[in-house]
């Protein structure tokens, strides 16, 4: 028997472009949403022009071949429409009748002047649920400037914690602030926002009611420095780059093997003892300098050189199955080729293969999310522009 996905006749109308609101209508998509994408006629996204990479050696339609736009517009339907016409706007005004949700990243105040905001919008479907994402709301002193994943992840302290360890507390021997290398703060704002959503239509069968959302990246940036923004509000101490290294256990950093570089978490005492044993250094379990968590802190800084000597003399496979075997967390750092080489990479299936009409195919990467009744439609392609306008004369386009 073939279920259903989760979220199948529910209708959301994509008006964002890059990557937190499209990504948010792309897990709503996965999940089984109707997720109609509005684009500007000729460009579409602004993502569809950044490539190269094109998903395949055919490049004859770039606005189709985009890698960045396959990463999060797989599965909608594309209509072509300019709000600043009379037509392009009443084509989103009658859609807006029928659809349950509505996901924006305008400039704040920008679509009001189309009447296409939700107060406008919520009078002739009160069900509706509008989702705006903007870099910092739509309220505050910082609620009309634009913001990137990368200026707030600046603004939010993420960079501050991020990137090689200072060499004093004055921060003078560092190698400075770094940004994440995917875009977290538009990443996380996506997730959150597709809760947000989620959590509004269970409570629109209550009330009968839809509401507005209001998503920020910085607000989602700093809600996500959890237990380090904690630790702050708590002391009052600003925390300092550390590297790969956690503040709260140790061993815990990357170490270089004779051959490559592992990941160590050692994140508790009898874990430590389980390590110095495999390792083949029992006597540093016993040293009263590291025989505890608080003392191993205290004492990094000569526990440290004597376990990159250790490393050092092993390969890294050795390390590995030695840590494997005492069930102590350590991994290879992967570049992506090893990623989509790695066996429990690929018995997860975590890369979807979809054919084109052109009979080309296309990898890319999986939902992560698993369901035992409920499949999950991620291996569809992503639309071409205006591929479904045509449909959209009478109503909301059917497939």
């Amino acid at each position: 028997m073939t279920h259903l996905p989760a979220l199948h006749g529910l209708k959301v109308i994509d008006l964002s472009r890059v990557l937190a609101g499209p990504l948010a209508a792309q897990i709503l998509a996965d999940l089984g949403a109707d997720v109609l994408k509005i684009e500007r006629p000729g460009k579409g996204d602004d993502t569809r022009e950044w490539a190269p990479p094109f998903l395949t050696p055919n490049k004859d339609g770039p606005l189709e071949n985009s890698a960045y736009f396959w990463s999060c517009n797989r599965g909608k339907k594309s209509l072509t429409a300019d709000i600043g016409t009379d037509a392009g706007r009443d084509l989103v005004l009658r859609l807006a009748l029928d659809a349950d949700v509505l996901i924006e990243n305008y400039k704040v105040g920008t679509l009001a002047r189309y009447g296409l905001d939700y107060e406008t919008l919520a009078k002739d479907n009160p069900r509706l649920i509008y989702c705006s994402i903007t870099g910092f709301g739509q309220t505050g002193p910082y609620r009309k400037k634009p913001g990137y994943d990368t200026i707030v992840q600046a603004m939010g302290g993420l960079m501050s914690i991020t990137g090689s360890a200072a060499d004093d507390e004055a921060d003078s021997g560092g190698g400075g602030p770094t940004k994440s290398g995917v875009a977290v703060a538009d990443q996380m704002t996506a997730l959150y926002a597709s809760v947000a959503i989620l959590a509004a239509l269970q409570e629109r069968q209550s009330s009968g009611l839809g509401q507005a959302i209001d998503m920020s990246l910085l607000d989602v940036q700093v809600a996500s420095l959890t237990n380090i923004g904690l630790n702050f509000l708590a002391t009052g101490k600003v925390p300092v780059r550390q590297g790969n290294r956690l503040a709260t256990v140790y061993p815990s950093d990357t170490f270089r093997c004779s051959d490559g570089d592992i990941m160590l978490i050692v994140g508790n005492d009898a874990q430590y003892r389980r390590f110095c044993d495999a390792m083949g250094v029992p006597e540093l379990a016993i040293d009263t300098r590291f025989a505890s968590n608080a003392s191993r802190l205290q004492h990094v800084s000569e526990l440290d050189p004597l376990l990159r000597q250790i490393f050092a003399r092993m390969s890294l496979i050795d390390c590995q199955t030695a840590l494997d075997a005492v069930g102590v967390p350590a991994a290879p750092i992967n570049d992506l080729a090893a990623v989509f080489k790695d066996p429990q990479v690929m018995a997860r299936g975590m890369v979807r293969t979809t054919k084109r009409e052109d009979g080309s195919e296309v990898r890319s990467l999986a939902n992560p999310i698993r369901m035992s009744r409920s499949r999950v439609m991620d291996n569809r392609g992503a639309p071409k522009l205006g591929e479904h306008t045509d449909l959209a004369a009478d109503g909301w386009p059917q497939s």
